[in-house]
């Protein structure tokens, strides 16, 4: 759960302010209980509504174009893929001073895996390179371009900024000059040159639900689209021990190239975040750090 505001422009969002958004769209579901659910996201904002529901609501303003894509695009997805996904139950719109489009979801039990947990192979490598594979095999028109998803050279100056930030920094070990290292060799790796497939591009742990030991539920598709295959190899860094990153690499089939920019990808979401979230959201800092020493021990 994060501390405080993550993010210098959010919009302020509380429990009335929620129950004044849905009594005034969704009359049919005015007076039932609202509250906040500690989710550790980072864009959007969570309430329960009922037992059955969640609100789902950005907090800055480059999370309102994703709620709009989900909105789009989920119906399309739900059959395709082999595990649930969040069900549209409800459009809203601005109102109240509240300045962009929301959306009303079924609520999908489960827990977030947690990297590094003594449990954590409980999760099968095969479960998240299911859903990866079932992504990949989707053919949908007029795909929108995923976030993350283009070339691996547009990120080189957020992520050497970020090993500049992280240099001494009070509180946190890393070795910059061995991640710099990680990442000129990602930034050698030869491009992807095939046609762009679908991807959720941003399965991270707090992406995925989990239930007796199994992948039961993706959420947050708000990075999706069409780009390199690459983006989709978080689980293996994120969450997966060494033996079950073999296990997910070898049930998808990735070639050398395509992993050694997966981990540079994913390596660079979590030099962004670690600075950037190390004194507002701990679960965030904690799996970046995870992140780290998987990459630096597998490099």
């Amino acid at each position: 759960m994060s501390t405080g505001r993550m993010h210098p422009d959010e919009h302020p969002i509380d429990d009335d302010l929620v129950r004044r958004l849905v009594a005034g769209q969704f009359p049919q579901w005015a007076g039932i209980g609202v509250r906040r659910f500690a989710s550790e996201g980072t864009v959007n904002a969570m309430y329960r509504l009922g037992d059955d529901m969640v609100v789902r609501l950005p907090l800055v303003e480059g999370g309102a174009k994703a709620v709009s894509m989900e909105q789009e695009w989920l119906p399309r997805l739900a059959s395709r893929l082999p595990t649930a996904i969040p069900e549209v139950l409800g459009v809203g719109q601005p109102a109240e001073g509240y300045p962009w489009p929301w959306s009303v979801y079924r609520w999908l039990p489960g827990e977030n895996p947690v990297a590094g947990a003594p449990d954590e192979s409980a999760l099968p490598a095969a479960d998240p390179a299911e859903v990866v594979t079932a992504m990949r095999r989707i053919n949908l028109p007029d795909a929108p371009q995923a976030h993350r998803g283009g070339p691996l050279a547009a990120l080189d100056a957020a992520t050497r900024a970020a090993i500049e930030e992280l240099r001494g920094m009070p509180g946190e070990d890393v070795d910059c000059d061995s991640v710099a290292a990680v990442w000129e060799d990602a930034l050698r790796s030869p491009g992807w040159d095939g046609a762009p497939v679908w991807l959720h591009a941003d399965l991270m742990p707090g992406n995925l639900l989990v239930n007796g030991g199994r992948l039961t539920s993706l959420i947050d598709f708000g990075c999706m689209g069409v780009g390199d295959p690459a983006c989709d190899l978080f689980p293996a860094w994120n969450l997966l021990p060494a033996d079950a990153r073999e296990l997910f690499r070898e049930a998808l089939g990735v070639d050398d190239a395509t992993w050694t920019r997966g981990r540079g990808r994913t390596l660079s979401q979590a030099l962004i975040a670690l600075p950037y979230y190390r004194r507002t959201n701990p679960t965030m800092a904690r799996n970046a750090r995870h992140v780290i020493g998987a990459v630096l021990a597998e490099a």
